[in-house]
């Protein structure tokens, strides 16, 4: 499906070709092609890479590494904890690309495998809530500030409410787990940007052949998502 900014984007645009073309002197048959070509690259767009297009292909430009970069941050980040607190990792995928190939609406990917119960003892949950906080904590650390997570926090609140525990002391925890994983990831920033960086030349983008992401484990995952 297109995104919702694309859509918006191309309304805004064909709108304003359509008041200001006239006034400088643009014919109405290319109004009309140009029209017609941006409603069909969004539905190429939209049927064939699932409406992230324009994350493939800004991706593939030369200051697209910069993005693909802060994916990286946050995968990094989720593997530098998971790794210290004995989780395994089934597979790492980095940027739009990959992530359509895997079949995933995401720009970046860890997953672990799930949780053996739905109701998690409190040790559990701690455990879970730094290691999927982590992809924030890393951007926190890096950037000084998180643009990716949303998928991340509503995991983790799913956890917390199948264990039966109240919002207040999920919520509490959950900040003590964020100011852990933070300072940790502080200590241990060299390694994140090392990391970071492994990850990045991982990452497929179009007209460019990598390395495979790291293979599954398992059958199953549980997605920590950018």
């Amino acid at each position: 499906m297109t995104s919702p900014l694309a859509a918006g984007a191309a309304v805004v645009l064909v709108t304003l070709v359509a008041v200001l073309g006239p006034l400088v002197g643009l014919s109405p048959w290319w109004i009309a092609l140009g029209v017609s070509l941006l409603l069909g690259a969004l539905s190429l767009d939209a049927a064939s890479f699932s409406g992230r297009g324009g994350h493939l292909l800004a991706e593939a430009l030369p200051g697209g590494q910069a993005r693909l970069r802060r994916i990286a941050v946050h995968e990094a980040g989720h593997l530098l904890v998971a790794g210290a607190e004995g989780m395994a990792v089934s597979r790492v995928l980095i940027g739009s690309l990959a992530c359509l190939r895997a079949g995933v609406a995401a720009g970046g990917v860890t997953e672990f495998s799930p949780p053996d119960h739905a109701k998690l003892p409190l040790p559990e949950l701690r455990r879970w809530s730094r290691v999927l906080q982590a992809g924030m904590a890393a951007e926190q650390v890096i950037y000084g500030g998180s643009a990716g997570g949303a998928d991340d926090r509503a995991l983790l609140g799913r956890l917390w409410g199948l264990s039966g525990y109240d919002v207040d002391t999920a919520q509490r925890e959950q900040r003590r787990a964020r100011r852990e994983i933070e300072q940790q990831l502080r200590r241990q920033s060299q390694e994140l940007e090392q990391e970071a960086e492994r990850l990045v030349l991982t990452a497929p983008r179009l007209g460019r052949s990598v390395p495979e992401p790291l293979p599954a484990q398992g059958p199953e995952a549980a997605p920590a998502e950018a």
